[in-house]
């Protein structure tokens, strides 16, 4: 699994990177480079950002990594709660091995009527010992989630149309769960608002019980099949997206509507640096590439005081989207 999850990353990353570089031509190709990690493993970084050109992106990351290592006792400890196989009080000198990989996404497109957008799905595995290839525990994860400034309703349905149609094909109660799961996990409580306009979410998809089953049935699910299912969501996210930016990104617009953007925008950071539990994760990591951590940070953001725009009591498209951030609606 360790390969087909290193050869679906770098094929999804590889055609992503194509597809947004094929939708301008004014804009500098994207930016790779290849990292290692002194504990183990590397990966690959796309990005892009470019503040001289009027570009259809901002800012844009587009990252693979495959890493491996030992987990400490600590760290053992946190993941039992959610996987039986891991010990619950691991001897202080335990080390198991592990190895993560994933793909991680986030696009900023420069107009305000152009919606930002996110993805991140990933494998990982820990095996008994150094000396062993006996994998004790094994799961998936993912999540994609779309974040407007302004609210289009058919951008809405499109983008949550998508999902929906790409979980199906693996279980007819997965969208509605792990929507659910999305809109609660992306939550500013200090606001009482959402981050965006939700997605899907899922996390330690494996062979354990789980009330979502892919097929229906009580039998244990094997890494194949929720691979396949991760891959169905990856090969979505173009089509998910790319039809929502191309309808947006040569819109109209004017200071009004780029300062609400920035102010929308410092809220998404509010619950990355708060509440997002994969840059705590990250930033906490041994030989971590903190800009790779951070790489979802916008190049321009806004906070102000007391800030007129999006009061609940008018009647403006910036209070209209404050509204739908309230309350998560169903969209597909």
């Amino acid at each position: 699994m360790r390969q087909q999850v290193t050869g679906y990353i770098t094929r999804l990353q590889d055609s992503i990177v194509a597809a947004l570089e094929g939708i301008d031509d004014r804009a500098p190709p994207f930016r790779c480079q290849s990292w290692e990690r002194a504990e183990g493993g590397g990966g690959r970084s796309c990005t892009f950002g470019c503040a001289q050109v009027d570009s259809v992106l901002e800012k844009a990351g587009v990252n693979i990594s495959t890493i491996h290592g030992t987990l400490s006792p600590p760290a053992i400890r946190q993941m039992s709660t959610e996987h039986a196989s891991l010990p619950s009080d691991p001897p202080n000198d335990s080390k198991l091995p592990f190895f993560a990989g994933g793909i991680s996404i986030i696009l900023h497109p420069r107009n305000p009527n152009a919606p930002s957008v996110h993805a991140n799905y990933r494998y990982m595995e820990v095996t008994a010992s150094p000396d062993s290839e006996e994998i004790v525990a094994w799961w998936f994860g993912g999540v994609t989630d779309l974040t407007p400034a302004y609210l289009f309703e058919e951008d809405a349905e499109h983008f949550h149309t998508v999902l929906k149609r790409a979980c199906d094909a693996h279980g007819p109660a997965l969208y509605h769960a792990f929507k659910k799961s999305c809109d609660d996990y992306f939550y500013i409580p200090h606001r009482g608002e959402h981050r965006g306009i939700g997605g899907i979410r899922f996390d330690n998809l494996s062979n354990e019980p789980h009330p979502l089953l892919l097929d229906g049935t009580s039998r244990p699910r094997t890494p194949a099949e929720i691979f396949a299912f991760v891959q169905t969501l990856g090969d979505a996210f173009l089509s998910s997206y790319l039809p929502i930016l191309e309808r947006r990104m040569e819109m109209p617009y004017d200071d009004r509507m780029r300062r609400w953007q920035l102010l929308r925008r410092g809220r998404g950071i509010e619950f990355t640096l708060v509440y997002e539990r994969g840059t705590k994760f990250g930033l906490a990591a041994p030989g971590v590439n903190v800009e790779n951590v951070l790489v979802s940070m916008p190049e321009e953001a806004r906070w102000e005081y007391m800030s007129e725009l999006g009061r609940e009591q008018d009647d403006s498209e910036e209070s209209r989207l404050t509204e739908v951030l309230k309350k998560p609606q169903e969209w597909a």
